[in-house]
């Protein structure tokens, strides 16, 4: 298989061919299995509490679509050379259909991004109330209208037309394309960690120190020693970062890992493997400490409903407690769950 890779914000594309034939369907059947195995056990992971948000609903959507790619796959791989109402389908659609997905997986990162972040600011600022009912249907028609704009830019493309037409003609080759708003976001989510990790990490090694972990209220949590004159209301950014930073590198650490590794390495990731539901489920932790941060003077941890993440708890609780069989420890402590 072969890279098409956008250069520039003006997406450009560069077609690098090769003489590989077009049999690999079977290792795309797998792949493609082994992502709807990643989605399923994610989803299997996540909490269930969870309310209701844009990106949950996205995800779902994201998961039917890989396996109707799969579906897909399977039916034109098993019968080869058939016609379905008047049209002729052959192994050359399993490579078409693939590209396809692929340029709309790799044109969807700035506009859930995007999405997901209003949504989070709406809802914690609750500046629209909408019943229960009427939000689900708003994200519902939400995913759609994603879906359908940027696949209408993608099949109304004249360089991608180009790009699939000149597949059309090369049969044998199967070009791929690789996402730049991926790599973009990649390595703005890091280094937006990696100057906050700078700017906190006295704060947030002293934390780790004194990190210890019990059992309340039937949870597992982390708790710190704090002031006593903590309050239930953090009213600054430069308190709030490290226990930010904290709650999640404690969950997805090994994630943002990989994305120093890939960005390092310049790994070149096929669109529809990149798009996936762990990917962005660490975006949404990302989103919502952002807005956790820029919001700080709002937060109220004892009275507020904040925003429940499938896989990061960001409830922190000021509540004054005294342990006495924890190394003999009988000062007041803060307890973040994480």
């Amino acid at each position: 298989m072969t890279a098409l890779t956008s250069e520039n914000c003006s997406f450009q594309y560069q077609l690098h061919q090769t003489n590989q034939p077009l049999d690999g369907n079977c290792l795309l059947f797998l792949i493609t299995l082994g992502k709807i195995l990643l989605n399923i056990l994610t989803l299997g992971m996540r909490r269930k509490n969870t309310h209701q948000n844009f990106m949950e609903y996205f995800c779902i959507s994201l998961a039917f679509t890989d396996l109707l790619l799969l579906v897909n796959i399977s039916i034109i791989s098993y019968f080869r050379d058939f016609v379905l109402l008047g049209i002729r389908f052959t192994k050359y659609h399993i490579c078409l259909f693939t590209q396809i997905i692929s340029f709309t997986y790799g044109f969807l990162h700035y506009p859930v991004f995007l999405t997901a972040c209003i949504d989070y600011y709406l809802n914690f600022c609750k500046a629209t109330k909408l019943p229960f009912k009427c939000q689900k249907v708003f994200y519902f028609f939400a995913v759609i209208l994603i879906w359908i704009s940027v696949l209408t830019y993608v099949l109304g493309d004249p360089a991608i037309y180009q790009s699939l037409k000149v597949q059309n003609v090369y049969s044998y080759q199967c070009p791929f394309y690789i996402s730049i708003q991926s790599y973009w976001l990649s390595f703005s989510m890091v280094m937006i960690l990696f100057m906050a990790f700078i700017t906190s990490w006295s704060e947030v090694i002293t934390l780790v120190q004194a990190v210890r972990i019990t059992s309340y209220m039937n949870e597992t949590v982390l708790y710190f020693p704090f002031s006593f004159h903590c309050s239930y209301t953090v009213s600054s950014k430069k308190t709030l970062l490290p226990k930010l930073i904290i709650c999640f590198l404690g969950t997805w650490l090994p994630f943002v890992l990989l994305q120093i590794i890939i960005l390092l390495l310049k790994v070149q990731i096929p669109a529809y493997i990149e798009m996936n539901i762990p990917w962005l489920y660490f975006v949404n932790s990302f989103l919502i400490a952002t807005v956790f941060w820029f919001n700080c003077h709002k937060l109220n941890f004892r009275n507020m409903a904040l925003p429940v993440d499938p896989f990061v708890n960001w409830k922190c609780c000021f509540i004054p407690l005294t342990i006495h069989n924890l190394e003999q420890i009988e000062k007041p402590i803060s307890v973040i769950i994480c």
